[in-house]
């Protein structure tokens, strides 16, 4: 199988270009690939496909094996691969997803190579069913979970999968957040799961995180989480809805919930690492 390894801020996945390739029983090849001692090393497999409704078609599948409706900073490398090998070549496409048609714009060098993505990441959802989370509000924004005695308050927004956010009065870096994020997981509250994100407030529009994935475990970035994230600032008052800067222990992205239309905006980038065969 020829495959190509990229990140983006971090998160980084083997690609696989579907319009060419073919890949049977792609959660049992995406635990083979994903591991960093006996495979290639990644936080799971995306699969390049035709698309009947979109320009493309991207399956994402994390390291476990499971696959998961939608990956912000996966699906901006897509962009870059379509967009730099000439299957695509266009500034605007359009990519299918399990979460919905997705749209790209993508940001060129002088050499006509992709450099940074803004994608338009739909509309948040904040319906408790819809995200889906079991709670007696909807939308939800205090959601007490404790672990080992210590109780969090959480906002619950799905951006195709979901996810749950709470905002930590300490440095997010030191944060033990595999001790959290892997009960939070698969707390009963989240019929399917949730990927768990700690957000640390540094001021209205400069937000620091660290998410524990759905799947996965901790990654050094997520782009739909960093969307949640400024959704769940947003809902609590803590960040306007203009052009809010995220730190993550990979990168930064630049996340807007615009007012017009109602949709959350993601800048960030995408980098080749490197091309293979296994």
């Amino acid at each position: 199988m020829r495959f190509t390894k990229m990140q983006g801020c971090g998160n980084d996945y083997i690609y696989v270009n579907c319009f060419e390739e073919s890949v049977s029983s792609p959660g049992q090849v995406a635990k083979a690939v994903s591991d960093r001692h006996f495979g290639i090393g990644s936080d799971g497999l995306v699969l390049i496909c035709p698309s009947e409704t979109a320009d493309c078609r991207m399956r994402m599948f994390n390291s476990d094996g499971s696959e998961s409706e939608m990956c912000g900073n996966a699906i901006r490398c897509v962009a870059k691969y379509v967009y730099d090998r000439n299957i695509i070549h266009k500034k605007n496409i359009s990519v299918e997803t399990l979460a919905g048609i997705k749209y790209i714009e993508i940001n060129t060098d002088e050499k006509d190579t992709a450099r940074t993505m803004t994608v338009d990441m739909g509309a948040p959802i904040t319906d408790a069913a819809e995200i889906p989370v079991i709670a007696g509000t909807s939308p939800v924004t205090d959601l007490r979970l404790s672990v080992d005695g210590r109780e969090f308050r959480f906002t619950c927004v799905s951006m195709g999968n979901p996810h749950a956010v709470t905002f930590i009065d300490e440095d997010v870096r030191g944060f033990d957040a595999e001790r959290f994020g892997r009960q939070f997981e698969t707390d009963r509250h989240f019929p399917r799961k949730a990927n768990i994100e700690f957000a640390e407030v540094i001021s209205p529009t400069h937000l620091k995180m660290r998410v524990w994935e759905r799947g996965a475990g901790e990654t050094l970035a997520c782009g739909t989480g960093t969307c949640a994230t400024v959704a769940a600032a947003c809902l609590n008052g803590i960040s306007p809805r203009e052009p809010v800067r995220v730190e993550l222990l990979g990168g930064e992205l630049i996340i807007e919930w615009r007012k017009d239309d109602g949709h959350i905006y993601m800048t960030g980038p995408a980098e080749f690492v490197f091309d293979g065969e296994i």
